[in-house]
């Protein structure tokens, strides 16, 4: 990768992304905007913020989680309720490329800031929506949190072991790809933007999000009808492909081509099933998955990890420990590659962030400040864009102290209100 040239802005310097969001999707995808050097004033509630203001853990009063989902964004307090309020949110429509929002469908119209009203102000802007369901259907009134749209997506009913009780994955990994496709959907249409001079609608919800990942799973329905199952570790339709025991705990294998099977028959001496003809390929070898799980783990139980890592890397057999974040935060790949950086904040010093899975050489991605306080930018924001001093004076005093909420009491993403309104 070449160095970056003195001077190259990263590739969206220039756009003014509006966030009115909570918890994840919205607040998810607005950090990859700002990564890529979009400016990201993020609205939030004057009383108390976005709610993940209030998830633990917190570092000396301030949200550990909050600090990392919305680096290099500006905070800007308004009580969109208020006349005032939006009158301010309006004032920065028009200056603004893009307004992005996850409260519940028909929330922005209520409080008379839909695609409509900002289209007013502002026909250029791309106004893109997150939600659990989506803007319209049968389900679009619902509340609709990341376990729920895992669940009716489908990804539960293929995650954990056989005959297990239901599992989640581990991330709110439709909070998140939701957030990605918002992020990518609005690079998308402001490219559009630039050929046209208009903005557009865009609508992704976690449900939809969560449908699109199965990739195998509708290969395979739609070509035999069969429904898949949970299989652990395993894949869909490759083995070996999934974990196995070791002496002293799991290593990942998947030898799903014939140069990666033969090396994994020679490293565990295999030559028996090597040349076994009901092994040739890595179809047969699934539908032989159980007996071949014995086989490989009757070996691998025998030898430590680190001497399977060794040995199947000397072998080019892809695999993998199964490290716990602890390992991940600290890893010695991650770290040679500066994937970890330090945000500064205001008040807590220098804090650590994971980095930006993309990688320009010529235009990187920002490494700015973390997360900020309640409202700290909130009269420079409005100054910055020529609201009257008077509508300044009345949504922005000098000084945003929220209201103590107890993290008990937050509700989870589609249940408490936003800045006024209830969230997507």
């Amino acid at each position: 990768m070449s160095t970056p040239a003195p001077g190259d802005q990263p590739p969206l310097t220039g756009i003014t992304v509006l966030e009115v969001g909570v918890f994840m999707a919205a607040p998810y995808a607005a950090m990859q905007l700002a990564d890529l050097g979009a400016r990201v004033v993020k609205v939030e509630d004057p009383r108390s913020g976005d709610p993940v203001r209030a998830s633990g853990p917190f570092v000396d009063g301030e949200s550990s989680p909050y600090l990392r989902l919305n680096r290099n964004k500006e905070s800007v307090a308004l009580d969109l309720k208020s006349a005032a309020g939006k009158q301010a949110f309006l004032e920065l429509v028009a200056a603004a490329d893009v307004v992005i929002e996850n409260l519940r469908p028909g929330a922005m119209a209520r409080l008379g800031l839909d695609a409509a009203a900002i289209w007013a102000v502002n026909p250029r802007v791309v106004h893109a929506s997150g939600s659990g369901w989506g803007q319209d259907g049968p389900l679009a009134p619902l509340p609709g949190l990341d376990i729920m749209a895992q669940a009716r997506s489908g990804i539960m009913s293929i995650t954990g072991t056989p005959g297990g009780e239901p599992v989640k994955v581990g991330v709110p990994v439709c909070d998140l790809v939701c957030g990605l496709y918002l992020a990518l959907a609005v690079t998308a249409a402001l490219r559009e933007r630039d050929r046209t001079g208009v903005g557009q609608s865009i609508d992704v919800s976690l449900f939809e999000a969560g449908v699109s990942l199965a990739v195998w799973e509708a290969g395979k329905w739609f070509a035999t009808g069969e429904v898949g199952g949970p299989l652990g570790s395993a894949h869909q339709s490759q083995a070996p492909y999934q974990a196995f025991q070791t002496a002293d705990g799991w290593v990942t294998i998947g030898a799903n081509t014939p140069n990666t099977w033969a090396g994994l028959c020679a490293t565990l001496d295999m030559a028996d099933e090597l040349a076994d003809p009901g092994y040739a390929d890595a179809s047969r070898r699934h539908a032989r998955r159980g007996e071949l799980l014995d086989v490989v783990e009757s070996r691998t139980r025998t030898r430590t990890t680190a001497d399977l890592l060794a040995a199947l890397g000397a072998a080019g057999v892809p695999c993998a420990p199964i490290n716990d974040y602890g390992e991940v935060f600290t890893d010695e790949h991650l770290n040679a590659r500066g994937f970890f950086w330090d945000a500064p904040h205001p008040t807590l010093g220098p804090v650590r962030q994971i980095g930006s899975p993309m990688r320009f050489s010529r235009t990187p991605a920002v490494r700015g400040v973390a997360g900020p306080p309640l409202g700290a930018d909130t009269r420079a924001v409005l100054t910055r864009y020529g609201v009257p001093a008077e509508v300044v004076d009345a949504v922005a005093p000098e000084t945003v102290a929220p209201e103590a909420v107890a993290p008990e009491s937050v509700a989870p993403d589609t249940v408490t209100p936003p800045p006024g309104e209830d969230s997507a």
